[in-house]
């Protein structure tokens, strides 16, 4: 399990490029999705054996009387699902009152606080990150993002405490329902956990206020990982529908299937995508859930056109089974084991390397790839070299040959051969004698 680490200060201090120096954003399985914008406020830090999430925020200017209040709620939340706060000051400046007022947020937090003094770029400016102590913290780091200076100091620090989280130790099948608030997420738990199956146990996560149950199904240990009761108490927490997904964050790590419910009352909305999209990243199975499906006019026509709205609103993820059911009333609640059972082992399938190199042989044959500037892309060999999901190496003459299009028809034709429903994969591209 993960720890988390926020980033916080006030705007303009240099946030988004420390974001995108420490993410160093691995885009293999999704870059730019058709059908989805949203500001990047979350990354995995690969630090060696202490990998962490990240969080940016917002920039806080407590000063304005037309402060938006979302920031100020997205600021709160990471701060307080945080393990390490890095607090980014701008070392260019003296220390303003709004650097004073967030001090005062941070104390309150009683959360290890790094201060990372940004834009410290030569030695008389080294002499400034001193004043900086002043802010009351014990640790004061000077750094440059848009010279990459300090990080190594600075991801020392961040995870010189990090230990091993105490993990639930089975080897269930995990999956984590997750989704926006209201749309039916404790009901569909509880109806899993009702319907003629006996609970086995409830354990602790190691996520504040995240249970793990495990129950049987069809004589098997299954693990539901609940995100649904790990609301706050205070309006807040109530208010803050964006950047609920936050705390769906370590849920979707732990787990090896992610069930993202949506109300089919209310449609297919961006923050629903949101949630999708990063169950996608983590290289997770997936399967959408449309749930109270109870209160929908007329099931037969209404199935028809949400069909088409998830073609048209899901078209990043069209390998993805849908299922529509009611958590209340327990209509069609059997849908939902055998697709989550079936995403868990779609992403964990190994596919042999002769049956794949014949797919790609036919598909190449069929359809060659477009030529540039005279030169086309040739495919020596190809096999699978993970899962979890599904990683397929593509050995070739030329990964810059490689176009978008052409890559988007390979993945089409290994998915026509092999049944990967339910999976993201990746298709790596490298040179013929290139190291992985």
């Amino acid at each position: 399990m993960k720890h988390t680490v926020c980033l916080i200060g006030k705007p303009n201090v240099g946030k988004s490029t420390i974001f995108n120096r420490l993410i160093k954003e691995d885009k293999s399985i999704i870059m730019d999705m058709p059908g989805i914008t949203r500001d990047r406020i979350y990354g995995t830090v690969k630090n060696e054996d202490k990998p962490f999430l990240l969080i940016d925020t917002g920039g806080i200017d407590l000063g304005k009387e037309d402060f938006n209040k979302d920031i100020i709620m997205q600021a709160t939340l990471a701060i307080d699902e945080a393990d390490v706060i890095v607090f980014v000051v701008d070392g260019k400046e003296d220390i303003t009152a709004n650097d004073r007022k967030i001090r005062d947020m941070l104390i309150k937090s009683d959360k290890k606080v790094i201060v990372a003094v940004n834009k410290i770029d030569n030695e008389k400016r080294k002499q400034d990150v001193y004043n900086f102590y002043e802010l009351g913290f014990e640790t004061v780091l000077p750094i440059s993002a848009s010279h990459n200076l300090g990080f190594d100091k600075l991801l020392t620090e961040i995870t010189k405490d990090f230990k091993e989280d105490e993990v639930v130790t089975d080897n269930n099948l995990k999956f984590c329902i997750i989704g926006r608030p209201n749309v039916g997420k404790s009901s569909l738990i509880n109806a899993l956990l009702n319907e003629e199956r006996s609970i086995v146990s409830d354990v602790a996560g190691t996520t504040r206020d995240a249970i793990h149950t495990v129950f049987r199904y069809n004589s098997n240990d299954y693990t539901v990982i609940d995100t649904a009761g790990m609301r706050k108490k205070g309006r807040i927490y109530e208010n803050v529908e964006k950047y609920s997904f936050i705390r769906s964050l370590k849920a979707i790590d732990r787990s090896d299937v992610c069930v993202v419910v949506i109300n089919a009352s209310e449609g297919i909305i961006e923050h629903d995508k949101h949630i999708i999209s990063y169950a996608i990243e983590a290289g997770k199975g997936i399967v959408i859930c449309v749930n109270k499906w109870d209160l929908v006019e007329d099931p037969n026509t209404a199935i028809k056109k949400w069909k088409e709205l998830i073609k048209y609103e899901l078209q990043f993820v069209p390998y993805a089974k849908v299922v529509f059911l009611s958590a209340l009333t327990k209509k069609r609640i059997h849908t939902l084991m055998p697709e989550v059972i079936s995403a868990y082992e779609n992403n964990r399938k190994e596919i042999k390397t002769s049956l794949l190199n014949n797919v790609i042989v036919d598909a190449t044959t069929m359809h060659e790839a477009p030529s540039y500037k005279g030169k086309r892309l040739k495919i020596y060999f190809v096999n699978q070299t993970d899962n979890c999901p599904p990683k397929f190496t593509f050995n070739v003459n030329n990964k810059g040959l490689v176009h978008f299009s052409y890559e988007r028809y390979l993945e089409n034709k290994i998915r026509e051969n092999f049944d990967l429903t339910g999976t993201p994969i990746i298709l790596k591209f490298k040179n013929k004698g290139e190291e992985d």
